[in-house]
């Protein structure tokens, strides 16, 4: 079955760097985009990045754009996210995710992925 395990997440101060990793098996994983979501308390969970099937086209939220890098391995089955110059409005519990369908484009909606991750913590502190 599909798996998915984030890890690397951890607390950091205000500028700081941190790099997120996502091991993806049970499935063949240069067949799907990624993305990379975050959830703080009590918001809803909000798209933060996404990466194609082989990595060359990438998507970014505004709040993170030139800040946070998505890139990938499929010889390792993993996904990464790369932090840079974090904020305290970064934190959250960041989830890796994988839609059903191995077609179409990245998508930013939650709503369209299927596979998540246990998630990983990120705080930001001022």
């Amino acid at each position: 079955q599909v798996q998915l395990g984030e890890s690397g997440g951890g607390l950091v101060q205000a500028g700081g760097s941190l790099k997120l990793s996502c091991a993806a098996s049970g499935y063949t994983f240069s067949n799907y985009h990624m993305g990379w979501f975050r959830q703080a308390p009590g918001k809803e969970r909000d798209f933060v990045a996404g990466i194609s099937r082989g990595g060359a086209y990438t998507s970014y939220a505004d709040s993170v754009k030139g800040r946070f890098t998505i890139s990938r391995d499929n010889a390792k089955n993993t996904v990464y996210l790369q932090m840079n110059s974090l904020k305290p409005e970064d934190t959250g519990v960041y989830y890796c995710a994988r839609r059903q369908s191995s077609s179409g484009q990245i998508e930013v909606a939650s709503s369209k992925y299927t596979y998540w991750g246990q998630g990983t913590q990120v705080t930001v502190s001022s």
